[in-house]
């Protein structure tokens, strides 16, 4: 009997791994059947996952781009929610290249691992886990804090081991731009079947994407980089990346969202400026406009002056030109909308100045502070969202010292993408990896303005995406000179 077993037994370790692989499937999937419950799979998930730490897990690493636009977002118990697939991998990844560096089987350079963008963003880590403790809600902070650290881990120390050349760059994003083609295939075809009206497009782009906003965002943060990507590539690599640049550009223009329209011309506009080596001054402006705007609207409580009138207010569903309308009358609902909660975030503010009400507590704390001169027809938020603009929602939940380190990432990242784009050589390919990573980079915080998206999957996953690609860059540049990176 001993000797039977002994033929039957794997001789090859590979051949065992994946037996003993296969009888874990085989136990799990019978045990869930039987007990009707998915909990019989975690022992096959767990060890699939410690045989990707333990091995390669480049093509996990890729595999979330490929399905990061089919991501969606589903509940959890406890009021929260997942995205699906995309969080499960980037929890996956996180243990991944946590494991990879406790092993040393990778050494990240020293000037990436200590450079100021990578400074700040644990500067900022660290700030959140401090507003924690004075959180409102400590449940939804910790789940904040969490989804922070799967974040920061993949798409920053991640790409930083493996982008290790600007191809892969280039891969990473051909895989993300090929999934998002898809669904705007998709969404085109059921769009159509509306026809493209303007009160069709939020009911087109779901479940695929949360709504129109975000659809168009994504396309629009893409646009960079299927547009650089054509012009460093040549034969079919050339011709795909510029039928996926028509295809993302007729999809913005019909998702008829004002801020991701508007963003191109934006990025235009910013190419200009860090190529006339201007960004010190617009910063500058930025900061100067900003205070002297607050001052104003603080003093003698002038923001009263601009409330609207909840009778006029409209949303025109049917017609974006007068959609558009409205909004420069300032008699557009969702625009006035937005006004309503910014004013409740700086009454907010006011109240918690250092600490704020803790990450990820804006919704429903915020009610307690609105003005009611500001309300409209849709105050009542059902959708549960919150202020449409990430610097305020930064400044409610976790005070000044929040809002104040995100304004100097944002600063020394513009700076930096000039600093790059002067050092690379004209059509060069890290001349392209600069422009596509640096517009795409500025098209994202231009719609922070309005919307708060480096928590949505889709969207942070490239904010910060962007930074890795732009810190590797560097050394990438020292590289071709001939020096030493350490």
């Amino acid at each position: 009997m001993s000797e039977l077993l002994n033929r039957l037994r794997p001789a090859d370790p590979i051949q065992r791994l994946f037996a003993g692989l296969m009888l874990l499937l085989i136990l799990g999937g019978a045990t869930a059947a039987l007990f009707e419950t998915p909990l019989a799979l975690l022992p096959i998930g767990l060890g699939l996952g410690l045989l990707v730490i333990f091995t390669d897990w480049t093509l996990l690493y890729y595999l979330l781009f490929l399905t990061l636009a089919f991501s969606r977002e589903i509940p959890i118990p406890g009021g929260l929610s997942l995205d699906v697939p995309s969080e499960p991998l980037m929890i996956t990844l996180t243990s991944c290249v946590i494991a990879t560096l406790l092993m040393r089987r990778v050494r990240l350079p020293t000037r990436e691992v200590l450079h100021p963008i990578v400074v700040v963003l644990c500067l900022m880590l660290l700030w959140s886990v401090t507003s924690s403790f004075f959180s409102v809600d400590s449940t939804k902070s910790i789940k904040y804090i969490l989804a922070k650290i799967w974040y920061l881990v993949p798409f920053i120390l991640g790409t930083l081991l493996l982008v290790r050349k600007p191809a892969d760059m280039w891969r990473v994003a051909g895989f993300y731009v090929a999934g998002t083609c898809v669904t705007v295939l998709i969404i085109i075809v059921r769009h159509a079947a509306l026809g493209f009206a303007f009160d069709g497009i939020n009911p087109a782009v779901q479940p695929i994407y949360r709504n129109h906003v975000t659809y168009a965002t994504v396309l629009a943060l893409l646009l960079p980089f299927s547009w650089y990507g054509a012009r460093q590539a040549t034969g079919l690599p050339r011709l795909g990346w510029r039928i996926a640049t028509g295809l993302m550009l007729f999809g913005i223009l019909t998702a008829y969202t004002r801020a991701s329209i508007l963003s191109l011309p934006v990025a235009g506009i910013f190419y200009l400026i860090i190529r006339l080596r201007q960004m010190r001054l617009l910063l500058i402006a930025t900061v100067v406009t900003v205070m002297a705007g607050t001052s104003y609207f603080v003093s003698e409580n002038n923001y009263m002056l601009y409330a609207p009138d909840f009778e006029k207010t409209i949303f025109n569903g049917k017609n974006f030109q007068k959609h558009l309308e409205a909004t420069y009358k300032l008699q557009d609902v969702s625009g006035m909308e937005r006004v309503y909660r910014w004013v409740a975030a700086i009454r907010m503010t006011a109240d918690k100045p250092l600490v704020g009400s803790g990450p990820s507590t804006f919704y429903p704390e915020y009610k307690r502070y609105t003005v009611r001169s500001f309300r409209t027809f849709v105050s009542d938020n059902p959708e549960k969202s919150t202020t449409h603009n990430y610097f305020l929602l930064l400044l409610a939940e976790q005070g000044f010292p929040g809002m104040l380190l995100f304004a100097v990432l944002l600063g020394i990242s513009l700076l930096m993408i000039q600093h790059l784009y002067h050092r690379t050589a004209p059509h060069s390919d890290l001349r392209y990896v600069v422009l596509a990573c640096g517009l795409s980079f500025v098209v994202i915080v231009f719609h922070l303005l309005l919307n708060e998206l480096i928590e949505v999957d889709k969207i942070g996953s490239f904010f910060f995406f962007n930074l890795a690609v732009l810190i590797r860059l560097g050394s990438w540049l020292k590289e071709a000179k001939g020096e030493v990176v350490t």
